[in-house]
């Protein structure tokens, strides 16, 4: 066995797409900042009108926050490597991309969740909703969001960042952390153990998501009203939440059973599904969506247009 300590990770992700580096490199300079342009036109429209310092626009605030933090984890990592002739990245750097890429993961579930409860609260209890969805409350469930997936991260972190490491080649575009657990010289079977539980945890989250909707669409059967707000309110969270979901066991299924034999731009693509498509799609889904929202973002943008007018 050759045990060594690893300071440095190659990334070989890119190896069989360099050549079409630079058309790479364009989209992402142009998509890039559009995920960022989008997250905080909502985030923005949200903070900026008190109309909307309501518990569901404060979570979907979470969420677009959560898009932002996930992204900078890769995007300007990924833009650099694809300008480099060598595609390496610090053992402390790959341990922190790890963790912002997969907490952020984690916090879109944890988010969609407390929302499906918002939803639950606002559509089954409406007499009751300001009493249970106070300002406190609201406060503890976002902290809840962002506190659990830092935690579940800095677990297996922290187990991962005792392994001896026997290989320093990652064959992806990114630090995953089970390519690394698969390079240690020794047993990892405590590491498999924490990272399976974590994994049911939050697929458990989307069950649970799943269910609750099912329930409050049977409840919203009765009344024209209670579809209409089921429809409006609702589904852009079970999109956003099939999105996710979606983008979660592509991940986790792929990055444990995928075969080597898959060409390794199609491999790129699953790899990357959820950080391509939920942070573009979370804003737009609720931008465009909800009534609310976009009547606001249509005033700023007209609001900043008639200023340049003048």
């Amino acid at each position: 066995m050759n045990e060594s300590r690893v300071l440095v990770f190659t990334l070989s992700g890119l190896n069989e797409t360099m050549e079409n580096r630079y058309f790479l490199l364009s989209l992402t300079a142009l998509y890039y900042p559009l995920i960022v342009l989008c997250n905080v036109t909502v985030i923005f429209t949200i903070i900026c009108h008190k109309k909307l310092h309501e518990p569901m626009y404060l979570f979907i605030c979470s969420l677009c926050v959560n898009g932002l933090y996930g992204t900078s984890g890769f995007y300007p990592k990924f833009m650099y490597d694809l300008l480099a002739h060598d595609h390496v990245i610090s053992y402390a750097g790959c341990l922190v991309q790890i963790f912002i890429i997969y907490s952020s993961l984690l916090c879109d579930f944890s988010t969609l969740t407390v929302m499906a409860y918002d939803r639950y609260v606002a559509i089954c209890r409406p007499l009751e909703y300001h009493s249970v969805m106070t300002s406190q409350r609201v406060l503890e469930c976002i902290l809840f969001c962002w506190i659990s997936p830092f935690f579940c991260m800095s677990l297996l972190i922290t187990l991962t960042s005792r392994l001896t490491l026997c290989g320093s080649s990652i064959e992806k575009l990114y630090c995953e952390n089970w390519s690394i657990v698969k390079l240690s010289c020794f047993s990892t079977t405590v590491n498999n153990v924490i990272g399976f539980l974590i994994i049911i945890i939050y697929f458990g989250h989307a069950v649970l998501v799943f269910c609750s909707y099912i329930y409050l669409l049977r409840k919203c059967r009765k009344s024209i009203e209670g579809r209409n707000k089921f429809i409006q309110t609702c589904v852009p969270h079970l999109l956003a939440l099939i999105n996710v979901t979606t983008a979660f066991m592509f991940d986790v299924m792929f990055t444990r059973y995928g075969s080597r034999d898959v060409p390794q731009s199609l491999r790129n693509f699953m790899a990357l599904e959820f950080i391509l498509i939920p942070p573009i799609l979370n804003p737009l889904i609720y931008g465009l969506n909800l009534t609310t929202i976009r009547q606001q973002v249509m005033r700023l943008i007209f609001k900043k247009k008639m200023g340049i007018s003048e």
